[in-house]
């Protein structure tokens, strides 16, 4: 059965995220602690998918988030609009002028190489977007008025403060109301938890929310942590995984939320950090449908691969409504992601397709 979409016909946005977008700052082939300057670029888990659909596959997007109404609130905004997504939605809060009572988020990020694992440390407390509380954005304007054919958030941004939970049911809420897809990324970060309730507080927060998903997305860590089913046969640092085992937790997930009508997840082994096993499943209307595999996939930069998958399942279930097509969308907007820097991606819906039908890295000329 395909998924139930909005025609394009009567909505003003394909798509439109609900996270915080941070100023990411990149030491490149160096590391932040000895770092003399760094790369700026944009990113957030969510903002990043609606990026993807933008840049790479041509839809309309648009991200509804907050910033600090100073130069670095301008700064971000402005890597948003040069990534053609919409800002009609953002929200801006006055400057204090030193961010005493709010400030906009930093990311510092370094990329890893070999033995060495990437690194993140965000700085992002008390920030715009974190102080988004139930109300603040007219939700029915955007989805009863001006329409959207999809809607996609994350526990990232539901694990920010004690506001954004209300801030996402409110949003899948009417979204749902409307007949807009929801999709959902689980993204489960134990740091981002650990001073407002831990991994109770993430499955008190997360099972509330998934009862409105449509599409689930999430690697095995975050099912298990997200939303507390488990995986057979799995070490508790998840360093392989076996595929049955975990089918037959996504189909126990099924079980327990009737209204998912989708799930999907990447499958990456770590070889080293810059180099990795990618793959991708999905889960639709009682069948599993897998991409092609990516062996021993070369690493640039692996922030935002999850992302980048996220918005190719989203772009094939838009453009095709087939589930294997948007694993295999998927899929290959991840692979490609992780091979240039940065959150956001820098492929193209050509180069997507070159790799779903199996071409190689020979020059192009």
């Amino acid at each position: 059965m395909s998924l139930q979409l909005r025609p394009a016909s009567e909505c003003q946005f394909d798509q439109v995220s609900l996270g915080e977008v941070m100023l990411r700052l990149d030491p490149g082939e160096g590391r932040i602690r000895t770092a003399r300057s760094f790369k700026a670029w944009e990113g957030g888990g969510e903002y990043n998918t609606s990026r993807g659909l933008r840049k790479c596959f041509g839809y309309k997007t648009a991200v509804v988030t907050a910033f600090v109404d100073n130069e670095v609130g301008h700064l971000v905004e402005d890597f948003i609009m040069q990534g053609g997504v919409a800002t009609d939605f953002i929200q801006w809060r006055a400057d204090d002028g030193i961010g005493r009572s709010v400030r906009n988020g930093l990311n510092f990020t370094e990329r890893g190489f070999g033995i060495r694992g990437a690194v993140g440390v965000p700085d992002r407390g008390n920030t715009a977007a974190s102080q988004l509380k139930a109300g603040d954005i007219d939700w029915e304007h955007i989805f009863g008025e001006l329409g959207a054919r999809w809607f996609h958030t994350g526990g990232i941004y539901a694990a920010l403060s004690e506001t954004t939970p209300e801030v996402v049911l409110e949003a899948v809420q009417v979204a749902q109301k409307y007949g807009t897809i929801v999709s959902y990324d689980l993204n489960y970060r134990p740091s981002l938890w650990k001073s407002i309730g831990g991994q109770a507080k993430a499955q008190e927060v997360n099972k509330e929310i998934a009862k409105y998903v449509d599409v689930m997305i999430g690697n095995e860590e975050d099912f298990t942590a997200s939303l507390g089913f488990e995986v057979e046969g799995v070490d508790e640092n998840i360093s392989e995984i076996e595929t049955d085992a975990f089918k037959r937790m996504i189909e126990t997930a099924v079980k327990a939320y009737p209204n998912f009508k989708a799930a999907a997840t990447t499958l990456r082994r770590v070889i080293t950090a810059t180099k990795n096993d990618w793959s991708a499943i999905l889960w639709h209307d009682g069948e599993f449908y897998e991409s092609r595999k990516y062996p021993e996939l070369e690493i640039m930069d692996r922030v935002g691969g999850g992302d980048s998958f996220a918005s190719g399942v989203q772009f094939g279930f838009m453009e095709f409504n087939d589930p294997l097509k948007a694993v295999e969308y998927g899929a290959a907007h991840g692979a490609l992601a992780s091979t240039t820097p940065g959150d956001t991606s820098m492929a193209t819906r050509k180069e997507v397709e070159k790799q779903i039908s199996g071409g190689g890295a020979r020059v192009v000329r």
